[in-house]
Order: structure tokens, then C-alpha cells, then sequence
């Protein structure tokens, strides 16, 4: 089957995107064995670069603090792990998936069971326009922007800044939304018991750390590498679906597959930072089938090249995405504050 485009990387293919889902469907099995050694080579590296934190703390604070990063890093990619486990996608068995996923989200901060509620509506209302506000980055249109008040500018563009975004936003998320369970149906129970069961877990193991190394210790280690990795998995995300020609729809015109595929980006890192975001920037290609494992998005791309060139950025073209902040219906694509106040609504 042929995926031409037409025209340049941001145009669409020109097969239907239910076509190109059917073909993806062998790609979900998951291989048992590289899952496992995907989890050790993440799990096991963590720890030695917590490790080697704790060495350097005694030795120069800023060696640590330059430790701290790579290890942040590793932390991203346990979450990404955890997230695989959410979409049932990196074992066969689905008791496996959620209790790697649990244990994981001890170590990311995140209660395991709320959060693949909320990334599950994410995925089912993803470009919609009528269904914003779980599991996303808040987007207004230029009209909903216009039709606020002074006031009403102002918190969007406060909350838009990208130190709110990337530096305020996700330690608040993770050291702190994270700490009491967020509601999304009838099902209270669970997430009460996901997200106090995982503080409980959490206290015990920074108790056990704290008498092992020290609260100062532990704080001034702990801490920076927490701040490295929530900033790194929101910066990730934003990038994911906050670029300049991605979708959004009202529910009238609104395709799920359509709004998935095309409403994702192809976040095309160089090599190393590929492996250390576990393939999370072929992110086009995992909306629209997310039971498909990180590790084989590679092999997706290989063998349906012409999926590489769809929505694709590049490293330097994604901190341009930094400035859109409106989605401007007439254009069909996010635009600057500069560039809203010259589009009539």
C-alpha cells in the first residue's frame, strides 16, 4: 500500500488514516524479552546514577547537580515505561503491565491508576475542541481568547509563559496535583486507593532514603533530579501536540483517527535523545495506535518511510513552538499573541 504525501512534511497523506491504522495492527505484540531488558536498562542505570549523585555530593554539590540531569533523564524514561504499561502495551499480560506500571509510578511521583484514566481521555478526545482540559496543555481559540477580559488575558498568557509551563507547572503536577486523586468517573474508590496507596509507598521509601543518607542529602539530591525529569516529560508533551499545524476540531467535525494521527507531531530527535525519550516523538504514529510498544516505532517508521516526513520537527524547529498559544480556526493552525490581534473574530 502507498503513503505518498502531497506537497510539503506538514501535508497530510493521501490514504486514509483508518487505512493506515488496519496496517499498523501487527505492530502491537509486544516482545517479552526486550521488554524486560528495556526495563533493566532503564531501572538499573537510574539507580547507578543516583548513586553516583550521592558520591558527588560530598565531593562538589554543582558535579551533583550536573549528575542530576542525565539521571532526570533516565527518571523520563521510567515514565515512559509506566506509560507503555498504561496502554496495556509493553507486556502481554495485563496484571504485568499494572503492577510494573504501579511500582513505576512511585518513582515518577504518579498515581499509577488515576493517570492512565486521565491519559486514556486524553487519547479519546485528542483535537477535540469540545473536550479540552484533561491530560492536556490548555488551549483557547483566538475568539475565546478576544471574548475574555482584561484579567482573563492576562492569567492565559501568565499561564502560557514558558516559566509557568515548563519550570512552575510540572513541579506543581508532580510534586504536588499528583498528591491527591483526580476524579473522572463514578470510580472514586480506585483512585483513592491509587493515589493514597502510592503517597503511602512514597513515604516509606523516602523514610528508608533519609535514614540511609540523610534529609539533606536526600532533598538536595532527590529533588533536582525530580525538577529535571517532570520539566524534560512536559516539554515532551508540549511539543507533541502545541505546533503550529497540528488539529482541532469541535465534535461536529471532529474524526478521532483523523484528529490522532494529524494532531501529533513527529518529534524527530537525534539518536541518543530518541532512545533516552523511548521513541515517545513518533508520537504521530502512537495516537493512533498506542498498544503499539515504544521499541518497535522505529520499525514502523522503517517500513512506512513516508510516515517519517508527516508532522515531523526537528530538535532546532521545536522551541519555535514555544510562541503559539491560540488556535485560529480560520487558518486552522496555532498562532502568536502578536498574530491574534490581527485576526477579525
Amino acid at each position: 500500500m502507498n503513503y505518498k504525501q502531497t506537497g510539503t512534511k506538514s501535508n497530510r497523506l493521501s490514504t486514509p488514516v483508518a487505512d493506515l491504522a488496519r496496517v499498523l495492527i501487527p505492530y502491537r505484540t509486544p516482545d517479552q524479552l526486550r521488554s524486560t531488558l528495556e526495563v533493566a536498562l532503564t531501572v538499573i542505570p537510574f539507580f547507578v546514577l543516583w548513586a553516583a549523585c550521592w558520591w558527588a555530593y560530598s565531593v562538589s554539590y554543582w558535579l551533583c547537580l550536573a549528575l542530576s540531569i542525565p539521571a532526570g533523564t533516565f527518571l523520563v524514561r521510567l515514565f515512559l515505561i509506566q506509560h507503555d504499561c498504561g496502554h496495556g502495551a509493553f507486556f502481554q499480560n495485563r496484571k504485568l503491565n499494572d503492577w510494573i506500571g504501579r511500582i513505576l509510578g512511585v518513582f515518577t511521583l504518579t498515581p499509577y491508576h488515576v493517570w492512565k484514566r486521565s491519559h486514556a481521555l486524553h487519547h479519546a478526545g485528542s483535537g477535540n475542541l469540545d473536550k479540552r482540559g484533561i491530560g492536556d496543555i490548555s488551549t483557547l481559540t483566538v475568539q475565546e481568547y478576544h471574548e475574555r477580559d482584561f484579567w482573563g488575558r492576562v492569567s492565559y498568557r501568565a499561564y502560557r509563559n514558558p516559566i509557568t509551563l515548563f519550570v512552575v507547572g510540572p513541579a506543581y503536577q508532580f510534586l504536588l496535583r499528583n498528591r491527591l486523586p483526580q476524579q473522572y468517573d463514578g470510580n472514586s474508590r480506585q483512585y483513592w486507593i491509587s493515589t493514597m496507596g502510592t503517597n503511602l509507598t512514597i513515604a516509606i521509601l523516602i523514610a528508608v532514603m533519609i535514614y540511609l543518607v540523610g534529609l539533606v542529602p536526600f532533598v538536595l539530591i532527590q529533588l533536582p533530579i525530580t525538577l529535571v525529569a517532570s520539566s524534560i516529560g512536559v516539554w515532551l508533551f508540549y511539543v507533541q501536540h502545541q505546533f503550529e499545524e497540528t488539529q482541532w476540531d469541535y465534535t461536529d467535525n471532529w474524526e478521532q483517527q483523523d484528529a490522532a494521527f494529524h494532531g501529533s507531531s513527529h518529534y524527530d530527535l537525534p539518536g541518543i535523545l530518541r532512545w533516552a525519550s523511548a521513541n515517545i516523538g513518533v508520537h504521530h504514529v502512537h495516537h493512533l495506535n498506542s498498544r503499539i510498544p515504544f521499541y518497535r516505532l522505529p520499525q514502523v517508521l522503517r517500513d512506512l518511510p513516508e510516515l517519517a516526513e508527516v508532522k515531523r520537527l526537528t530538535l532546532l524547529e521545536s522551541f519555535r513552538c514555544v510562541k503559539y498559544h491560540l488556535w485560529d480556526e480560520s487558518s486552522r493552525r496555532l498562532v502568536t499573541f502578536a498574530e491574534a490581534r490581527t485576526i477579525n473574530t
